[in-house]
């Protein structure tokens, strides 16, 4: 099951402009300009680096917010499911014990703090945090995730265009909408270049 209510939030006027632009049509999704942490949510996102390091950007934010330990809790996972290294493009969810955010959804936008101005990493950061989501409330029918909170995906450290990132998710949750499958190689050629594209 998909979240019922993604709250896409961040304090850069281009980025909000940017969102509000491209998914006008999606009822589910609320934009905001403003502080990220005003707004209760069954779960947060951390657009983390691959390791799980929380001492920069919005993720330094989130530190703060939910307790020194989290950060511990994410590499401990990232350790046991990932070897050490959480891949761009991969997600899990964590329980945070906070009353107003519940759960954290780690998904690295970057392997390591560096520009991705020109990737695609805000489409499979945003794709696998759905994902994720999806399969979190198929598991967790007691515990659903009903409202998700998103900042900018590497829109800050990573330096990516705002037009770039808010495409790049629409995109995403596009994909993730409709049903599972394979399409055929003209078609996720014309994807790909969309996604290059995008902006």
């Amino acid at each position: 099951m998909m979240p019922m209510e993604i709250l896409l939030v961040d304090h850069h006027a281009a980025l909000t402009r940017a969102w509000s632009e491209v998914f006008a049509e999606h009822e589910e999704v609320t934009v905001v300009h403003g502080d990220f942490f005003e707004r209760d949510a069954d779960a947060m996102v951390s657009p983390a680096n691959s390791f799980g390091i929380m001492d920069g950007g919005i993720d330094v934010a989130i530190r703060r917010e939910l307790g020194g330990t989290i950060q511990n809790v994410v590499q401990k996972l990232i350790l046991e499911k990932h070897h050490g290294e959480l891949h761009v493009g991969a997600a899990e969810i964590v329980e945070t014990a906070h009353v107003r955010w519940p759960f954290l959804v780690v998904a690295p936008t970057m392997r390591v703090p560096e520009s991705v101005a020109n990737t695609l990493n805000a489409y499979v950061a945003f794709r696998a945090i759905l994902l994720a989501v999806m399969r979190h409330n198929e598991q967790s029918p007691t515990k659903l995730i009903r409202s998700l909170l998103v900042p900018g995906l590497g829109t800050g450290i990573g330096a990516m265009d705002p037009r770039r990132c808010a495409a790049q998710m629409r995109l995403a949750l596009d994909q993730v909408r409709g049903p599972a499958r394979i399409p055929s190689y003209s078609t996720i050629r014309a994807l790909h270049q969309k996604l290059r594209t995008a902006i």
